[in-house]
């Protein structure tokens, strides 16, 4: 499902042409918003590149030099998957290992247990604990070691809500 398509063509009706069944929730909270919002997306040319800037090889200091010159801290890029995430009702939960960091895309107020569902059914089925650092302490902490030397590494049960910025690591039977 394209961008394009999910806006139609910069602030129409949304358009879905597929219909998986996790979808269809989100469908139905788009087009309300849609209703409710007068929503007008104005996406300039290049916006999809990887990064502001990125396209004419423009150094990271100078982009953000760039962006702040008019008072902005992301990119265009940015903050169209951080908009395009909350009306859909979407967030990231991140796992990470020792050899591999990757994120994951739940519905907002999802359980710890629904959250292991999106890496496994099984983990789901099994799950006993999680444990639960946020991203920016275990980089500020260099890695588990740190963030377990300073507390911050929690263990929560099933009725834990995930929120956005997480790192677990899934207990499973």
């Amino acid at each position: 499902m394209s961008i394009a398509r999910l806006l139609d063509r910069f602030g129409g009706k949304p358009e879905f042409t597929e219909h998986p069944p996790h979808l269809r929730q989100c469908e139905r909270r788009v087009k309300r918003l849609f209703e409710q919002l007068p929503l007008v997306i104005i996406c300039p040319p290049g916006m999809f590149c990887k990064d502001t800037g990125d396209q004419f090889g423009i150094p990271r200091a100078e982009q953000v030099e760039y962006l702040a010159s008019y008072g902005l801290t992301d990119s265009g890029l940015e903050r169209l998957i951080t908009a395009t995430y909350s009306l859909l009702g979407l967030m990231s939960f991140l796992t990470a290992g020792e050899d591999e960091c990757r994120a994951w895309t739940i519905p907002m107020n999802s359980t710890a247990p629904k959250a292991a569902g999106a890496i496994h059914s099984d983990f789901e089925k099994k799950f006993i604990r999680a444990e639960v650092v946020n991203w920016k302490a275990l980089v500020e902490h260099n890695g588990y070691p740190g963030v377990r030397d300073k507390g911050l590494l929690r263990l929560e049960g099933k009725e834990y809500i995930v929120k956005d910025g997480d790192v677990l690591v899934i207990r499973h039977s």
